[in-house]
């Protein structure tokens, strides 16, 4: 119960549409997955994996987030809408997270071992990104929309693009419940065109004072 209600609590914290703990815990069904997550692991844990199978496939057809039995969740995870979350077997979430719908934490297609993302504490993931690969995400990190992650991301820095570039690496640490913009980044790939128009400029300037 005591987990639950940090749960709640943080929900209200980070979701401005949330106006009260009751209407959370009934209709959202990101606070459903987890209670279903931690039965599920839980009868993974002491080798009943059908029955944990079995429930998770229950978390997913009712929620449209499907995480697996084997996952490890930390306290207060807020998803946030949740449909199309999938969190594979080895991934490891940390505590005070924020996950938005259609997530991915996936794995690199190996037979065995640890095959999926370690996310670590205060980590902002945002709408439709992809973190594929047995790598770590530093604590306070955010990825933006849409963003695919292949590499490790250091702590206190933003992840965005495809394939992911680190465009910020923040000196402090954010407040909890601050830091959840997933809009306003850099999009490296202007920079990069940007770069590209300067340097053409430059080229042509040389070419007219050579005629």
């Amino acid at each position: 119960m005591t987990r639950l209600g940090e749960t709640l609590r943080a929900y209200q914290a980070r979701d401005p549409a949330a106006r009260s703990r009751l209407e959370i815990f009934l209709l959202y069904p990101g606070v459903h997955a987890v209670i279903f997550h931690r039965v599920s692991h839980w009868l993974w844990r002491h080798h009943l994996h059908f029955l944990g199978r079995l429930n998770s496939q229950l978390c997913r057809h009712f929620t449209g987030i499907e995480i697996h039995p084997g996952a490890q969740i930390g306290r207060r995870l807020v998803i946030d809408h949740g449909m199309g979350i999938v969190i594979g077997e080895t991934a490891v979430v940390g505590d005070d997270c924020l996950i938005y719908h259609g997530v991915t934490l996936g794995g690199t297609g190996k037979e065995g071992g640890k095959r999926h993302p370690t996310i670590g504490n205060n980590v902002m993931i945002a709408c439709g990104a992809k973190v594929l690969g047995p790598f770590k995400v530093g604590d306070n990190a955010r990825i933006a929309a849409n963003a695919v992650v292949l590499q490790e991301v250091p702590d206190d820095a933003t992840a965005v693009g495809i394939p992911a570039k680190i465009v910020r690496i923040a000196g402090e640490k954010p407040h909890y419940a601050e830091n959840v913009d997933q809009i306003s980044v850099t999009d490296p790939v202007q920079k990069d065109l940007q770069a590209l128009a300067q340097r053409l400029e430059e080229l042509e300037k040389k070419v007219s004072e050579k005629e």
